[in-house]
């Protein structure tokens, strides 16, 4: 898809602000909607270097209050090292997010995310099994961050699995967020994916992605989150569909 710079600065921007939006909501979104959008017109690669600084800095907000921090780092700790292990493996073997591939992948893993939430699955995850399953969840959700720049699956399920309650589930989305963020930041700067003029173009990024988050914040208060989590869901699915299909036509 051909577009001024104009227009793709534009189009950019609605994206993250969209983006912010749906994460002020639901508390999740952001680089999975972003990645999915600027997807139709950019490399994989390209938007996952764009959604850095605004996905660092939301999730470090998300992963708040400190008096809590160190104890959920704790917990936590093996599903980050999990994280950061591989990503930077499937960096270092696949590369940055690139070609065709990488844009069906990502089509496909949307999909999956998708039926997913709309199928309210859960999984439970017994106090015995987190030693192994968090280091093992991170491994695999890093992987399918280098592969496609969208780090929710499958850390998601995989948290909610841990009966959190809802305050301690957010930071812990945040700051297993936050390690995918530098985590694929790290990936793509040893792939030669991410440069000086990729980080220029993330930073003015930030500002929409925080307006969003603050809109979706107050939205939230009216709008029912079931209804909300339906439509997201959906449109994640015909993307996904859209992304894939396009590429394993042609």
């Amino acid at each position: 898809m051909h577009m001024s710079i104009w227009m793709a600065w534009t189009a950019t921007t609605v994206v993250f602000l969209l983006a912010g939006m749906v994460k002020g909501v639901i508390g999740l979104g952001l680089p999975t909607v972003s990645m999915a959008l600027l997807a139709l017109w950019m490399t994989p690669a390209q938007a996952a270097a764009l959604l850095i600084v605004p996905s660092l800095v939301t999730n470090a907000w998300q992963a708040g209050p400190r008096s809590t921090l160190a104890a959920m780092l704790r917990r936590l700790g093996g599903m980050q090292v999990g994280i950061v292990v591989g990503t930077l493996g499937g960096a270092f073997v696949f590369g940055a997010p690139a070609g065709a591939w990488a844009t069906a992948v990502l089509g496909l893993a949307l999909v999956g995310y998708a039926a997913w939430g709309l199928a309210g699955w859960r999984v439970q995850v017994p106090a015995r099994h987190e030693a192994w399953g968090g280091p093992v969840a991170g491994a695999l959700t890093g992987l399918l961050t280098a592969l496609t720049g969208v780090f929710v699956l499958p850390a998601v399920p995989y948290l909610q699995g841990l009966g959190m309650e809802r305050d301690e589930l957010v930071q812990a989305m945040g700051i297993s967020f936050t390690t995918s963020t530098l985590a694929l930041a790290l990936g793509l700067a040893t792939s030669g994916g991410y440069a000086g003029a990729a980080l220029a173009g993330s930073l003015p990024m930030l500002l929409p992605a925080l307006l969003g988050m603050v809109a979706g914040t107050a939205l939230r208060q009216r709008l029912p989150v079931a209804t909300f989590r339906r439509c997201f869901f959906a449109g994640l699915a015909l993307l996904g569909v859209y992304m894939a299909g396009r590429q394993l036509i042609a």
